[in-house]
């Protein structure tokens, strides 16, 4: 699914996502820089993809208006992916966490007094090795370490941060 690399659709889904439903309507008003046509295509193209999945239908006059949700049920994808070793599966569910960044990443950069230098936000990637037991004990010293932050209570100097630590499959080293 290439619907997070087209800035259209990444953004419809981002939008779906921050409201929790969305009809056509909302979403047209949010993207005026989206042909309503395409917006309709893109939508049917979503829920027939299992994207997006229709939540309620209303009768609006004489058109029936379909409100929107993020199809994901996370419990039902990760027995499916455990049982299956689904790669589709596995891949579906780090493209939600995927879009879930970078909604956080588009509230943040969409605010007009933001401060890069000082407001703590930032991303990395660093390569290492490891071998399956020593990346087991690398999660686990980096929950004991986030554990006591999470604890802490929200506060006006204490702001909610999100920290995303995604460890990728092994890479096949070129001999």
């Amino acid at each position: 699914m290439t619907y997070i690399t087209n800035p259209a659709t990444c953004k419809l889904i981002l939008d779906v996502q921050e409201l929790e439903t969305a009809t056509a309507k909302i979403l047209a008003e949010r993207n005026p820089q989206i042909a309503q046509a395409t917006l309709y295509r893109q939508l049917k193209k979503m829920v027939a993809d299992g994207v997006l999945k229709v939540v309620e239908e209303n009768r609006v006059r004489n058109v029936i208006e379909k409100v929107y949700a993020i199809n994901l049920d996370l419990n039902r994808e990760i027995e499916t992916m455990l049982a299956e070793n689904s790669g589709e599966t596995y891949f579906h569910l780090f493209q939600q966490f995927t879009i879930g960044l970078l909604g956080e990443f588009q509230t943040y950069a969409a605010q007009p007094d933001i401060n890069l230098t000082q407001d703590g936000s930032g991303f990395n990637t660093t390569p290492f090795h490891a071998t399956l037991e020593e990346l087991t004990e690398l999660a686990q010293k980096i929950r004991d370490v986030i554990k006591p932050y999470r604890d802490l209570p929200a506060t006006p100097e204490r702001q909610t941060r999100q920290i995303a630590i995604i460890y990728t499959p092994p890479t096949k080293e070129k001999k």
